[in-house]
């Protein structure tokens, strides 16, 4: 059985233990406030009597408001309240206490495992922040099979996002922090998001992972333009400006509705889950023709991207050169698949 689920059976039952404790304590100090009250013959109010009962059973020790001396029957009413509910009142803390503890044990583990389980990560995406545009990106690599980090400092949002994704491999920190990027794999990460909702924030994401990894290829987001040099500047490779690509898109559903209805169908086509997706030809087939390549039937190959131009739907005698890219539209399923025969023919 995982930590997480027996953290969360042991959580259940301490919640139950302390739920009827605490009706049982609530009972005993009913049952106490109405037996001094009855004891003193109405001459004191409930109050005084709730009184005599709490430093009965919290062992204050405060002088007692309703005299006993002399009443044989108070004193032994007094004794059966203390010893139940001396007992129950040390029972009710010992249970929160475990409560208490017990949550921040399950939060630790949590952390400790999510730490594992993304240092042993390689060749995933880190995404760092998963606010409004951050979700949106993990579902995409998520819906495309791409492994990831996520990275934010915010816990309800990454409790809204494990919601969704209950699999989600996440830092809890911040992603200035070049300790806490550490932990996410940079080192050895194919590639990183910076996507926060402050430029200022993205900009040192980017220069902090710029410097902790200089292979990697990062993509931030800015909602001003005016900072998109600055971006570049402290490492991103390209930059994506939320409030820019909203107004072409409004603008494509004005002159182009039905290029735009496509797109949209196949990107929330859960049952073909077709992308536009590119892969990179292994040396190994430079100078053979594009028909050497076994593609899969849901593949289909769009265009080539070569060293200085683009070869759009390219026949099947084009000849392979050197750092040429394949275009295709395809599935996650197939994707993978092409890249495992291509990489085994390397």
């Amino acid at each position: 059985m995982k930590c997480g689920t027996i953290c969360s059976a042991m959580s259940q039952q301490i919640r139950r233990k302390l739920i009827w404790s605490s009706a049982i304590l609530v009972a005993i100090l009913l049952i106490g406030t109405t037996g001094y009250w009855l004891i003193a013959g109405g001459e004191h109010s409930l109050i005084d009597a709730l009184y005599m009962t709490v430093i009965t059973i919290s062992t204050i020790g405060y002088g007692e408001i309703i005299d006993l001396s002399g009443n044989a029957a108070g004193r032994i009413f007094t004794m059966f309240v203390a010893i139940s509910g001396i007992g129950l009142l040390a029972y009710v803390v010992t249970n929160l206490t475990a409560l208490v503890v017990e949550g921040e044990l399950s939060e630790a583990l949590r952390r400790r495992k999510m730490e594992r389980m993304a240092h042993r990560s390689q060749d995933h995406y880190i995404v760092c922040g998963i606010g409004s545009v951050g979700l949106y990106v993990v579902n995409e690599l998520q819906a495309t099979k791409r492994p990831y980090v996520a990275v934010d400092n915010s816990k309800a949002d990454i409790d809204r996002a494990t919601e969704t994704w209950p699999n989600m491999v996440y830092i809890e920190g911040d992603a200035t922090d070049a300790d806490i990027l550490m932990k996410a794999g940079i080192q050895k990460a194919k590639g990183l998001f910076a996507c926060t909702g402050d430029d200022n924030q993205n900009l040192v994401v980017c220069l902090t992972a710029r410097q902790a990894n200089a292979r990697l290829r990062i993509v931030a987001r800015c909602n001003d333009v005016k900072s998109a040099d600055k971006l570049k500047t402290a490492g991103a490779d390209a930059v994506v400006a939320p409030p820019f690509i909203g107004g072409l898109r409004m603008a494509s559903e004005m002159v182009r509705p039905t290029v735009v209805s496509f797109l949209d169908i196949m990107l929330r086509d859960t049952g073909k889950n077709l992308r536009v997706e590119e892969l990179e030809i292994p040396h190994s087939f430079v100078g053979k023709s594009v028909s050497s390549l076994k593609m899969s039937s849901d593949s289909l190959l769009l265009a080539i991207r070569t060293q200085k131009d683009w070869v759009y739907n390219p026949g099947a005698h084009y000849i392979i050169q050197p750092d040429d890219r394949l275009i295709l539209m395809t599935t996650p399923e197939a994707r993978l698949e092409m890249g495992q025969y291509l990489n085994a023919s390397d």
